[in-house]
């Protein structure tokens, strides 16, 4: 299968004293304002749950006649411990138990989602970077495969999974052969590579999965570079807002001109990422700051936006 190319981004809106763990969420009015500020650049957004704040999205998007397309995900629990997880992923049964069922119950808010949102929500994804070595929700495979045909069952849009490109080669297949398409995140700056290589790589990281599964529609659902570190994972030197717009340049040339679907990661900085140190690199991502001012990359492309 294809999709219609088209410039597309991740959206998460949370702002200062926000968080989905905290479950307070952006108003909906903050949300239409940021989707005001998206609609004038990108087609695609690509949403992480179903929680209030994915519905509340997928109602200012009919309700304002917003053209954006929307990729809606799950946010699955750990079903299994995973002792490969740096900052820990051990879970008693009755936890991991309780996980499953929270699971089953996201899976039906995607179900009803989809079908109650089918004009604008054009594929959903099963889950997101769920079965990487590293991640603290580590899915079976087996139960990722069951989600896939439960969604297919009741739903319409195509289905598929994000994760980081390595599973994909070596553990996933199974769960690829469920699949309408393959969703592969690509990350150069945690991965040490330079500007001078970055688009190579993210080049090599799609083409791997390309290879691995010939015949299959392959997306981009994750590419990007924070612009702030504090040397956990990221140099600070390879952080900043000019490598960011280096990086995203030479991504969209390559990406439109290959005709690749590639999310951008991501829309605006979320404060509430990772550790409370300002400087931790999961809290700067955005191509707008938490204010919604543009970084240097959308001032670069739209020099518009210096007046705005």
């Amino acid at each position: 299968m294809q999709f219609e190319h088209g410039n597309a981004i991740c959206y998460s809106g949370y702002r200062e004293g926000q968080s989905p763990l905290t479950k307070r969420f952006p108003s909906v009015e903050q949300i239409r304002e940021d989707l005001h500020i998206l609609a004038g650049n990108w087609r695609y957004l690509r949403l992480y749950d179903c929680s209030l704040h994915a519905e509340r999205v997928l109602n200012v998007i009919r309700n304002e006649g917003l053209p954006l397309k929307v990729m809606l995900g799950v946010d699955l629990a750990a079903e299994m411990s995973n002792p490969h997880c740096p900052w820990g992923a051990d879970f008693s049964d009755d936890v991991l138990y309780a996980n499953h069922k929270a699971n089953g119950r996201e899976v039906q808010r995607l179900i009803e989602f989809a079908n109650e949102f089918d004009d604008c929500v054009f594929s959903v994804s099963i889950g997101n970077e769920a079965s990487v070595e590293w991640t603290d929700h580590m899915v079976p495979v087996e139960s990722l495969i069951g989600y896939v045909k439960r969604a297919r069952s009741e739903i319409d849009q195509p289905i598929t999974f994000c994760e980081n490109y390595v599973p994909w080669t070596y553990k996933l297949a199974p769960l690829a052969d469920e699949l309408d398409f393959v969703a592969v995140h690509t990350y150069p700056a945690w991965e040490y590579r330079s500007i001078e290589d970055a688009l190579e790589f993210t080049k090599q990281n799609y083409q791997q999965v390309v290879d691995h599964y010939p015949g299959k529609t392959v997306v981009i659902t994750e590419a990007g570079w924070t612009t702030a570190a504090n040397g956990r994972g990221i140099e600070p030197h390879n952080a900043s807002e000019e490598l960011q717009a280096r990086y995203y340049e030479q991504l969209l040339e390559w990406s439109t001109g290959e005709k690749v679907l590639t999310f951008v990661f991501e829309a605006f900085d979320e404060p509430w990422k990772g550790s409370d140190d300002p400087l931790e690199p999961e809290k700067h991502w955005g191509l707008f700051k938490v204010d919604r001012t543009p970084k240097l990359v959308m001032l670069e492309r739209y020099p518009e936006l210096k007046s705005a």
